[in-house]
């Protein structure tokens, strides 16, 4: 990307970030909006059952295929008797956030990401839930 392109792309997150402040929404996460373990709840298993890793799937999402927010996926699996099962992953970020939390009153703010040409700005900090417990 060239100098004049960085200028143009700086004049259009400009005008995306004033968009978002006249229409009453919160482009920027605050400090108190940082990643830390107040905010969170970690998963525990349901009904004793464990929890599956499912990563080495090949699932699919309707996503851009450069997209990090990838909130549902599908994944098809052949099963005896020439029969197909369907597994739905659906990200279920509400449980994992604490209720009343700055993290989770920004999203309540915004209720949703905003993808603009010059800028996505997201529900949630990018990279935001721990993966297991301290």
């Amino acid at each position: 990307m060239n100098a004049n392109d960085k200028q143009h792309r700086a004049i259009l997150q400009s005008i995306a970030h004033q968009a978002m402040l006249d229409r009453g929404l919160l482009p920027d996460f605050l400090p108190q909006h940082s990643p830390n373990l107040d905010g969170f709840r970690y998963l525990r298993p349901i009904a004793g059952e464990p929890v599956r890793d499912l990563r080495n799937l090949l699932w699919a999402s309707i996503d851009n295929d450069d997209s990090l927010d990838l909130d549902q996926l599908t994944v098809a699996e052949a099963v005896p008797g020439e029969n197909i099962k369907i597994l739905v992953a659906i990200a279920d970020v509400d449980s994992v956030v604490k209720n009343g939390s700055a993290i989770d009153e920004h999203a309540h703010h915004n209720t949703t990401s905003v993808y603009t040409a010059a800028e996505i700005f997201q529900c949630f900090l990018k990279n935001f839930l721990p993966t297991s417990p301290p």
